[in-house]
């Protein structure tokens, strides 16, 4: 089965659709945050290994302490998985952080930051205008 088919495809979605119902209905413990999603998922082509892109909002702390609970939980996470979908073998699962959603809120705080300056500058420029035609006025 080639990287990129449709076959390939089919299982990377139906595992990642797995995975985030166990993640989120079956794993109890505390260390994980209830806001843990699973982002991709890419199974190789030989079903041994699967990594997992997982997301978790908040600080860095929150973001690691998931990581290790979803570390130490892979072998029963592995297990559900192996029960909820029926594939030749059940791939090895590696959890890796993604950060992309957490880089695109700061991105947007950024933007928005930007044009709130843009906004006070061309506020400031209409109000100097405005004492300007008005000062121009009464010249007249």
């Amino acid at each position: 089965m080639r990287k990129n088919s449709i076959k390939n495809t089919r299982i990377n979605k139906e595992v990642m659709r797995a995975l985030a119902d166990i993640i989120r209905t079956e794993i109890k413990d505390p260390r994980l945050d209830p806001l843990t999603s699973v982002m991709s998922v890419e199974v190789a082509p030989d079903l041994k290994t699967c990594k997992v892109e997982v997301s978790v909002m908040g600080d860095e702390e929150n973001q690691q302490n998931s990581l290790k609970a979803l570390k130490s939980a892979s072998g029963y996470i592995r297990m559900l998985l192996a029960k909820k979908v029926d594939l030749r073998n059940t791939p090895e699962l590696i959890f890796h952080l993604d950060n992309s959603t957490q880089y695109g809120i700061e991105m947007m705080k950024f933007i928005d930051e930007v044009m709130d300056e843009q906004r006070a500058k061309a506020a400031l420029r209409g109000d100097e205008e405005e004492s300007a035609e008005e000062s121009e006025e009464g010249e007249e």
